[in-house]
């Protein structure tokens, strides 16, 4: 059973995974507009992924026998200066998730709830994945700099990334 304590800081990550699918949402539409759908499409892929993350918490908190309680998303910004900008962006929010996620480890080892702790190691492993896709793709823009053509090829390429939900129980428990 989980403490009223970790029931509320499980539905703020909730909540923080539902910002973050929004923010993809936000950066996949404006890389449409400005003529990236292959930027637009791994924003798309990573809104799934945060959905299916968010989800995860929200199956995690109700058959825990915890309530889910869901808060207000506040608005993501719109408008981008480049692409490496929406990057940029995406590894700073990453980053902020991965602080949340060990602070959450944090108390679950604090609380003595082993079974949350267990919960939450899938999210760690995931995180480093996010974090290091957002490197290689900043390195890559870096790269290009101002060439159009590399833009164009690295939009092609993004174009190919696919959806894969995470295999077995969507609680990961």
């Amino acid at each position: 059973m989980l403490s009223k304590k970790m029931v509320e800081a499980l539905n703020n990550q909730l909540n923080r995974e539902l910002y973050s699918a929004y923010l993809y949402m936000s950066m996949s539409a404006h890389s449409t507009f400005i003529g990236l759908k292959g930027f637009s499409n791994w924003f798309m892929v990573q809104y799934q992924e945060e959905m299916t993350h968010a989800m995860k918490f929200y199956d995690y908190i109700n058959n825990q026998g915890g309530q889910v309680k869901l808060a207000e998303i506040a608005k993501p910004p719109t408008i981008f200066e480049s692409p490496s900008d929406m990057f940029e962006k995406t590894l700073k929010h990453e980053q902020f998730v991965t602080k949340c996620i060990n602070e959450l480890v944090d108390l679950s080892i604090e609380e003595k709830d082993h079974a949350t702790n267990i919960f939450l190691q899938w999210y760690v492993t995931e995180q480093v994945e996010e974090e290091g896709n957002d490197n290689d793709i900043i390195s890559k823009l870096k790269l290009i700099g101002g060439d159009g053509n590399g833009l164009l090829t690295l939009d092609k390429e993004l174009l190919a990334r696919v959806f894969v939900p995470p295999t077995g129980p969507i609680s990961g428990i």
